[in-house]
């Protein structure tokens, strides 16, 4: 098993134990209304299943496409507005960085002068070069 792998079999076991989660609270709240016959306790229960699942599953499809949509900045696209969400990058960096344009490298940042070795250390796995 790869050291990644480990914390999203985490992760998956979290997300599968969440609906489990509400299905409890929802037959905590059904076991409360005694005024319902069997028959109507069952059709709100299964009704409620059905919605909780689609609402499941959509929630579950969100994380997943948050957890594998690649974040990376383009260094030789991005603005310099999304230059400066890179950490450790200002006014002054993210100017330096599209003076240097274009890049067939990501480590040209720091042989062209853009950023030091420690500055590129910080941006290295969040930025990317288009093609």
């Amino acid at each position: 098993m790869q050291p990644s792998a480990a914390p999203l079999h985490r992760t998956g076991m979290r997300i599968r134990l969440v609906p489990l989660a509400f299905i409890a609270i929802a037959f905590a709240g059904f076991a409360c209304n005694s005024n319902q016959s069997p028959d109507q306790l069952r059709q709100e229960t299964a009704k409620d299943t059905a919605t909780l699942k689609k609402d499941t599953q959509a929630v579950a499809e969100g994380i997943k496409q948050g957890l594998t949509e690649n974040k990376s900045v383009d260094i030789n696209k991005a603005s310099k507005d999304d230059l400066r969400t890179l950490p450790g990058i200002n006014d002054h960096l993210a100017d330096r960085i599209i003076a240097e344009r274009p890049y067939s490298d990501k480590y040209q940042l720091v042989s062209r002068g853009a950023l030091t070795d420690k500055q590129y250390e910080k941006v290295q796995d969040q930025i990317a070069i288009g093609h």
